[in-house]
């Protein structure tokens, strides 16, 4: 039996797995527990919070390692439809229960809070079950897979009134949080505009031309849930799904939406997301079988205000000894104001005079040290006004990089002429093309065209896209779902 076969046989075995266990009636979505809100549990300060972790990877052993060294917290099972991912979690703690199906999790009623580090395409559905199951969750960024996702995932917490934070821990940090009280505050006069990136370097996924060996002991039914079961595309089963549209969203979801979130943080945006989105860029240099962008930008309208939020994963290099860079930097938010500059990444920053180089203040901090304490403190507390990500600003942020990859995939390729003409209108964002190209010439590669995105309008109010390529667009707002995991209407 070749690949596909013994793939197309795991996942018959699998369905009829799940059909013997049947769905958990108490935690299935829409299911027994949305009938009623449960009541919050408010714990005192000497109470024991019992929490399971779901995803036992690398970020899933950062969240064990991080609720262990709270104070009254206790970590007492861990998740993962890969078996053999948590065998070292019963080396480091032999009394740590292991479950392989999630939903037997939000079924135990001593258990508190579970954080989730499981793959994109199942945060929001963990979310909305966790909510219903009377949990109250942590959820790792990107928050969701879709804008509609998002949606569910803040009326599911209303819903239920459970504690839900996101996984973008600069929240926590004070840098953040001290630059937009600075800017509320008007220090800095009217902010012209805001560039947002991730320039960072990543190798390519590896070229298959056969799906990838399931590893053994994965329930691939449940690996994919939500998304499409479609065979996996690629050398490696884990963390590379980051780079396919089934299942991840590109570096920008990875990790452009933790300085997307630093600037609805610092602009006050947390409750609007922008009206209009155009993107631009490619999957330059490498013949792989990643489908995300390795070069993407987007020219995004805040309530006036161009906002250019770009990644990029090539060198800046074709000996790859650096980093792409714009403006000096690599990574982080630059906020063009009438008064200074401000460039803020992870850890901190500093504010500048117009010529870019007199300092006006320092910003200092920890890059986000602290988050799952200030979760386990709004458990504690009962107030979700405690939290310092907390769901609804989770999901604009990660709907920004939604809106972004939307508009590339529903665009088409151009000439340069074309895309430098769509990108004219603001000095940030021509120049930000210039940026790219001289990039892509410095690692050999040279282009004639990019894939160029329409600019799609966006309506804040209904979370839907209207106008010109508005169907097209709709479709990645939300997005197919299979059945025996999607997440209702009516949460």
């Amino acid at each position: 039996m070749g690949k596909a076969g013994k793939l197309l046989a795991m996942k018959s075995q699998s369905r009829s797995t799940f059909s013997r266990r049947g769905f958990l009636k108490k935690t299935a979505l829409g299911g027994a527990a949305a009938l009623a809100a449960p009541s919050i549990n408010v714990l005192g300060a000497n109470d024991v919070v019992r929490v399971a972790v779901i995803g036992v990877g690398g970020r899933g052993a950062l969240h064990i390692k991080s609720l262990r060294a709270i104070e009254g917290v206790e970590v007492v099972a861990v998740c993962d439809p890969d078996a053999a991912k948590m065998n070292w979690v019963r080396k480091d703690d032999p009394n740590v229960e292991q479950i392989e199906d999630f939903r037997e999790v939000l079924d135990r009623n001593d258990i508190d809070a579970v954080t989730t580090a499981a793959p994109n395409h199942w945060h929001a559905a963990m979310t909305v079950m966790g909510c219903q199951a009377g949990k109250h969750v942590y959820v790792e960024k990107p928050v969701s897979h879709s804008i509609w996702e998002g949606r569910k995932m803040v009326e599911a917490a209303r819903k239920y009134d459970r504690i839900v934070q996101g996984g973008t821990q600069q929240r926590s940090c004070p840098a953040p949080q001290e630059v937009a009280r600075d800017l509320a505050d008007g220090m800095y006069g009217k902010v012209i505009w805001v560039h947002c990136m991730k320039l960072n370097q990543r190798a390519p996924i590896g070229y298959v031309t056969e799906p990838a060996q399931i590893p053994d002991g994965v329930d691939y039914n449940l690996w994919c849930g939500p998304a499409s079961d479609d065979p996996p595309m690629r050398q490696k089963f884990h963390y590379d799904w980051h780079w396919q549209w089934n299942w991840g969203d590109g570096e920008m979801g990875n990790w452009g939406v933790h300085y997307t979130d630093d600037l609805c943080h610092m602009m006050g945006w947390d409750d609007k997301m922008p009206t209009k989105v155009r993107s631009a860029g490619g999957r330059f240099l490498w013949k792989d079988n990643g489908e995300t962008p390795n070069m993407i930008f987007s020219l995004m309208d805040y309530e006036g205000i161009p906002v250019i939020v770009e990644t990029r994963n090539l060198p800046y290099s074709s000996d790859r000894s650096t980093h792409g860079v714009y403006m000096g930097s690599q990574q982080g938010n630059i906020i063009m104001c009438e008064k200074g500059i401000i460039k803020l990444a992870r850890g901190g920053g500093k504010s500048y005079e117009l010529d870019g180089k007199t300092t006006i203040k320092k910003y200092s901090g920890n890059s986000g040290n602290g988050h799952f304490e200030n979760f386990i403190g709004a458990i504690r507390s009962g107030k979700k006004e405690d939290l310092a990500a907390e769901i609804a600003s989770g999901h604009v942020s990660s709907g920004i990089c939604h809106l972004a990859n939307a508009s590339y995939r529903v665009g088409q390729d151009a000439s340069l002429s074309e895309v430098k003409e769509a990108f004219s209108a603001h000095e940030d964002s021509a120049n930000t093309v210039e940026s790219v190209l001289g990039q892509l010439e410095a690692n050999g590669v040279s282009v004639e065209s990019m894939h160029l995105g329409p600019e799609l309008t966006f309506d804040p109010a209904t979370e839907t896209f209207t106008g010109s390529f508005a169907q097209e667009a709709n479709a990645f707002v939300k997005p197919l779902q299979r059945e025996e995991f999607a997440i209702p209407e009516e949460v």
